[in-house]
């Protein structure tokens, strides 16, 4: 998986930490972020969910191709 936060979109809201605590966190100024470790969404059930909740779509996840 590939997961991309676009910063200029993400408005702070959460959502995506609330709903996939194992991914996502928010970085002092309260912005999306990535788990150390976590860049290709560590197997969580809840990635493609946390990036529907994103209220401004500032998340996009991928398939990689190998």
């Amino acid at each position: 998986m590939r997961i991309d936060i676009d910063k200029d979109v993400c408005i702070g809201a959460g959502q995506c930490a609330l709903t996939a605590p194992d991914v996502f966190t928010q970085d002092d100024d309260g912005y999306s972020t990535l788990l150390p470790g976590r860049e290709d969404g560590g197997g969580s059930p809840l990635l493609r969910e946390a990036a529907r909740a994103c209220p401004v779509s500032a998340i996009t996840v991928s398939e990689t191709v190998s």
